[in-house]
């Protein structure tokens, strides 16, 4: 999964490697154990995913599911001309931010797999969409407590009560602080995602991401 991952993003990328990363992706494609592909906008997105997969006892790359994430919802429709029906034709699911949904209606129009005009009709054809992104669905599900204790654990509350108090996070509310919080730092994006899933009660799991992993 990680080769056919790697190669996915660079072919997609249409940089210099993009031949050789287009026939390794071919090549792991047609092994016979890729199943699905999810496309997600980040990497926090698929550290979340998998994390809970894990908790639902499920293994993902044995399985013959591979999470690949975007880089960005404007790149939706590269990917999905390159792995779905018009390419390799791989079966597709995917989480999207609530204000991404256009590039994902039209990248799945452009695929020839539908028009979606609704999230209905998107989650239809596979694809989920957090409101307003997964961050924001998993800090609502913990709430701001839960989230404290997430950060007392992975030894950050004492900055994070630093960055709370600072004059420009003062006007916002809690659930903006706490969001902004975890872009400040390179990589705590991804690291929160996996701590939130894991530290939260599986039946508050974000009913988005829960689904997206029954579907897949």
């Amino acid at each position: 999964m990680g080769r056919f991952r790697a190669a996915a993003v660079a072919w997609a990328a249409a940089g210099p490697g993009a031949h050789q990363a287009a026939g390794t992706a071919r090549e792991t494609a047609g092994s016979g154990h890729l199943r699905t592909v999810v496309l997600v906008e980040g990497v926090s997105d698929r550290a979340a995913l998998e994390a809970l997969a894990r908790r639902r006892g499920r293994d993902l790359a044995a399985e013959g599911v591979c999470v690949v994430p975007l880089g960005g919802a404007t790149s939706i429709g590269r990917f999905l001309a390159l792995l779905g029906p018009q390419g390799l034709g791989l079966r597709i699911a995917g989480l999207c931010d609530a204000a991404e949904t256009g590039f994902f209606r039209r990248a799945l129009e452009r695929a020839g797999l539908a028009t979606p005009g609704t999230a209905e009709e998107l989650e239809r054809l596979g694809f989920y969409v957090c409101d307003a992104d997964l961050e924001d669905e998993l800090i609502r599900a913990l709430g701001a407590e839960g989230v404290e204790q997430v950060a007392r654990t992975e030894g950050d509350l004492r900055s994070l009560r630093t960055f709370r108090n600072q004059p420009a996070q003062r006007p916002r509310t809690v659930h903006q602080q706490l969001r902004r919080f975890m872009g400040t730092t390179s990589g705590r994006k991804q690291h929160y995602a996996r701590a939130m899933v894991e530290a939260l009660a599986l039946e508050r799991v974000p009913r988005p991401l829960d689904d997206l992993l029954a579907r897949v």
